[in-house]
């Protein structure tokens, strides 16, 4: 008895304290003894009876705000009768003073959150709030709470609340109306929401509910700065979109909304007014469109011919695309009219006619607007193709130039993709004369016509070859094969190499079918030989354009596994049979075949054995690498085509006689770095320490580095282990006495660099060790410059190995991670340096910065400015460069910290827009212009010295640096206009 007393005496001791306005931490050890069944709720009411029966409202608020913070922490702790009890009472205090309300509700809402509550315990709530509490004269959290009570009821109490029928509507629509605050209006949206989604009641109230909402439309909202509740314009209007959009019968009020403020002068309206439209027309019908579909026509297509806006055209083609396909879903029956048939004839009424004009001022504006329409649907299409596609061949045949043909061109192509969307249809267009014909006109556009007309009729090439393979590989590509076997002797060389190449290019353009690739595979092989035997001075230039055909080709295979095995088994052994016989002959016939090891044809073989690898099931790459490593570990040839070889082939031996083959390594680079990574490499190790003598001992940089490079990858992607650590101690060992003196200083520098690459991309722990050693080498006189540039090998992705496309172990934020742990090092290293090489330690400070994902960097801005700034005034071009390209994104995305440094920023930029270097003099103006998007307010000042110093540039030599200083000075010239 005596614990009992002391316990309720410590109880009527916090109430008091509490209530008296002492201790208002008080409440929650109230709540943690309710908690802890120390006392029961109906002890805490009995001690606040006077409290709650006291004259002074403000007692009395006290009173019931400290059971309803009790109630908010121990709503689940209570019993159904308790609930009941409490309900009562606080329906009761709704007709209290304007003081006491707020309390009242919170009271309200812990009980709106009981599971026990009893059935008509929430409609007798929600009937007490809407007959005694005016909630727009509340405060706004009081406003929220009202909200999150119907919202919880709405959650828990659904069938309850319908039985109220209409009048729950109502009692909502007087609640809301007038809400101004953002953070209430997202969660009455939410309410509207629930309301129509749900199937609550709407009677008579549905033009109600929709003008309480629609008045919000569209949102004008900006949020202050510094906002701490981090609402943002865009969640207002997505959610009030989320309403107007959710149901048809908001239509006939809807959609005069919207032509309306489609009609407005502001962009902004535009936009939101097209949006909602798409939105509406996912769940509208041939009935709520009808009414209104010749308004909507009217202002789609007047935005599409005269806006200036592309994001307002593009707003506009996309609700054209929706109405034709919300009109396509409809069922036709017989006494109905066929409203698409209608709209359509409509489009095509206003559109066609300008197809023909002869000036062609609207022609891409009605191209649009009709292919949009058309993209709806298969039947869409047919209705607008079988107009428009006759009148845009009649055109092609009246109109001469060379560029309106290739703009009708284009047309068609738009036209022929948009088929690509349903498939093959058994009813095609075109007949197969017809489809030959195409082919001919094809052929003839894409070697004899101007470069531009030529690309858009690969293009459309590339196109119709997947939907009619047999057309195109039993017509189209024997013609070309024909043209690139042929010699003109009346054609100058010139003329004859830019045909070859359009030959080729057009080759890998219709190779988008399997069918097809074997047919042009071989014939770009075969040429590939050709040129391998001659001794033209174009040969190195043309059998870079084959493989870059090549290339093409086998990206295009990668979707296909049938067509990446063909590709991979035909041109990979062709490719190594090649050089290795290139190699060999080099040897003996220093004139013969030279061609194909040149350095610019290696690396262009590169990433077609890349690409023609990197798809492959591991089944099929197991198989493949089985020949190719025992090919340069042992010089066995017996896989390659035509192996008759002069002497062995041994690229990982030493002497001079063997430099050439040496070369190849860069092919062993693109096929095993690119496998996957569950295939075993046979002799593994024994590779990992050729290539590691290799990219140490070799005379030859490009030798070297691809060794390095090689080296590099497959470290990348070895499991971790015992064999692991003891290749890296071995790189380590045979590094670090090279980069200390000697004569192959700068190939151990390559291999450091790309070991610690790929060291840092899986996170392996000696990485850091590296980093340190490649840190060191920034002070260095000679090593230093190139080490720098080395950062940005490190963080940028690397074309050829080691990324994620050729299956390297790459780990997410490994940017953020070497950011955080060496960029303190850098700039601790930058303040400690001699004035010769701090140059060194900015560079590759502004290397990593560069690369750095730009959240993350405008969070490390405010201490790393001062340092970006000093690297501005650095001599080094490269330096200053990818200064400049960090700078300018940072003007856009930290406004407040840029603008803090405005008086440097402009003097830096402007002093280098006179710079020796043309790709910093563009950089330079492109940060001028950029400079424009801080407040006008701090800008002005600077405004005239600007434009007067942004005159010397629009006479630079150079017509790009003379582009970007017309853009720049526009923008100053626009400063502090009205409206900027």
């Amino acid at each position: 008895m005596a614990a009992a007393g002391a316990r309720v005496a410590a109880l009527a001791a916090a109430v008091q304290d509490f209530v008296s306005g002492q201790q208002d931490g008080r409440a929650a050890e109230v709540a943690a003894g309710m908690k802890d069944g120390n006392w029961t709720v109906l002890q805490l009411v009995e001690a606040l009876g006077s409290c709650l029966e006291n004259t002074d409202p403000r007692m009395r608020g006290r009173g019931i705000q400290l059971l309803s913070q009790v109630l908010l922490q121990c709503y689940s702790l209570l019993q159904e009768k308790e609930v009941l009890h409490l309900v009562l009472f606080y329906e009761n205090r709704l007709q209290d003073h304007h003081l006491v309300i707020p309390s009242v509700l919170q009271g309200l809402r812990a009980l709106s959150m009981c599971e026990v509550l009893s059935p008509g315990l929430a409609v007798s709530v929600l009937k007490a709030i809407f007959q005694e509490v005016h909630v727009q004269s509340l405060l706004q959290l009081d406003r929220h709470t009202v909200y999150s009570i119907i919202i919880n009821f709405m959650s828990s109490r659904e069938e309850e609340l319908k039985g109220l029928g209409a009048d729950f509507t109502f009692g909502f629509i007087q609640m809301m109306d007038g809400e101004k605050d953002p953070r209430n209006l997202l969660v009455a949206f939410q309410i509207v929401r629930d309301l129509i989604a749900k199937n609550y009641a709407l009677g008579p109230f549905v033009e109600e509910l929709f003008e309480v909402t629609s008045c919000y439309f569209p949102i004008d909202f900006t949020p202050p700065p510094n906002d701490p509740h981090g609402i943002q314009r865009e969640d207002l209007i997505l959610s009030l979109r989320a309403v107007l959009a959710s149901t048809p019968q908001f239509a006939e009020f809807l959609l005069p909304l919207l032509i309306e403020k489609m009609d407005s002068d502001l962009q902004s309206a535009k936009l939101d007014s097209l949006q909602t439209l798409t939105a509406c027309c996912a769940i509208y019908g041939q009935k709520e469109l009808q009414e209104f579909l010749p308004s909507l026509w009217s202002s789609l297509r007047r935005e599409v011919f005269q806006t200036a806006s592309e994001k307002v055209e593009a707003e506009c083609l996309a609700a054209l695309h929706a109405l034709s396909a919300c009109l396509s879903r409809s069922v036709l029956s017989s006494d109905t009219e066929d409203l698409l048939d209608s709209f359509l004839s409509n489009i095509l009424q206003d559109c066609r006619h300008h197809l023909c004009e002869p000036d062609m001022k609207l022609v891409w504006p009605s191209a649009k607007l009709l292919q949009a329409a058309a993209g709806a649907s298969l039947r869409a299409y047919y209705r607008i193709t079988r107009v428009v596609l006759p009148l845009l061949l009649e055109q092609y045949t009246k109109h001469p130039q060379s560029s309106q043909r290739r703009t009708i061109l284009e047309m068609l192509l738009g036209f022929l993709e948009l088929q690509q969307k349903w498939g093959l249809v058994e009813e095609g267009f075109l007949s197969h004369s017809d489809l030959e014909l195409v082919a001919d006109h094809l052929i003839r556009l894409t070697l004899h016509e101007d470069s531009q007309s030529s690309e858009a009729a690969m293009e459309a090439a590339a196109s119709l070859a997947p939907i009619y393979p047999k057309v195109f590989s039993g017509h189209m590509v024997p013609r070309l094969e024909e043209e690139l076997r042929s010699e003109r002797e009346e054609e100058s060389s010139h003329d004859h190499c830019s045909l070859r190449q359009r030959c080729l290019q057009a080759l890998a353009a219709v190779s988008t079918h399997t069918s097809i690739v074997k047919e042009t595979v071989p014939v770009l092989l075969q040429h590939l030989r050709k040129l391998q035997k001659g001794s033209e001075s174009g040969t190195i230039q043309g059998m870079v354009s084959v493989c870059q055909s090549l290339h093409r080709v086998a990206l295009q295979c990668q979707k296909d596994d049938d067509g990446c095995w063909y590709f991979h088994q035909t041109v990979v052994p062709c490719l190594l049979a090649m050089a290795v016989q290139a190699a060999m002959q080099e040897s003996a016939h220093p004139l013969l075949g030279k061609a194909l090891i040149e350095e610019e044809v290696l690396t262009a073989m590169v990433p077609v054995i890349s690409a023609a690898t990197t798809h492959l099931s591991p089944e099929l790459a197991a198989q493949s690498v089985s020949h190719v490593v025992p090919l340069f570990l042992d010089g066995e040839v017996s896989f390659l085509p035509q192996n008759s070889f002069p002497c062995s082939f041994q690229p990982f031996e030493d002497g001079e006689c063997f430099d050439t083959q040496r070369r190849l390594v860069a092919l062993l680079m693109a096929f095993v770095c690119s496998l996957p990574c569950k295939v075993a490499i046979p002799q593994q190790d024994r590779l990992l320490r050729e290539l590691l003598a290799l990219s140490c001992s070799c005379n030859c940089p490009f030798t070297a580095t691809t060794a390095a490079k090689c080296f590099a990858g497959l470290v990348n992607k070895h499991p971790a282990g015992q064999q692991l650590d003891e290749i890296l101690q071995l790189a380590v060992n045979r590094m670090e006495p090279s980069l200390v003196e000697g004569p192959r200083r700068m190939q151990a520098l390559t291999l450091l660099l790309w070991v610690t690459k790929a060291l840092v991309l899986r996170y392996h722990p000696l990485s850091s060790h590296l980093t340190d050693k490649l840190l060191g080498l920034l002070s260095d006189v000679e090593l230093g410059p190139v080490a720098a540039d080395g950062f940005s090998l490190l963080m940028a992705d690397s074309p050829d190995v080691l990324h994620k496309g050729c299956h390297a172990d790459v780990r997410i934020m490994f940017r953020q991670r070497f950011f955080t742990n060496n960029v303190p090092k850098l700039v601790q290293g930058f303040h400690g340096a001699g004035p010769d090489v701090k140059a060194n330690y900015l560079k590759g400070l502004s290397h990593v910065l560069n690369h750095l994902p730009k959240p993350v960097l405008v969070t490390e801005l405010p201490t790393l400015l001062s340092l970006l700034l000093e690297a501005l005034s650095c001599s080094d071009c490269v330096v200053q460069l990818s200064t400049l390209s960090c700078l300018q994104p940072l003007l856009l995305e930290a406004p407040q910290i840029m603008s803090l440094h405005v008086d440097t920023l402009v003097t830096k930029f402007l002093s280098l827009t006179s710079s020796p270097t043309m790709a910093v003099r563009i950089a330079a103006l492109r940060c001028a212009h950029a400079l424009t998007s801080l407040p006008a307010t701090v800008l002005l000042p600077y405004k005239a010295r600007v434009i007067r110093a942004l005159a010397k540039p629009l006479d630079d030599k150079k017509r790009l640096v003379r582009k970007e200083a017309v853009a720049a000075r526009g923008e100053w010239f626009l400063l502090g206009s009205p409206g900027r």
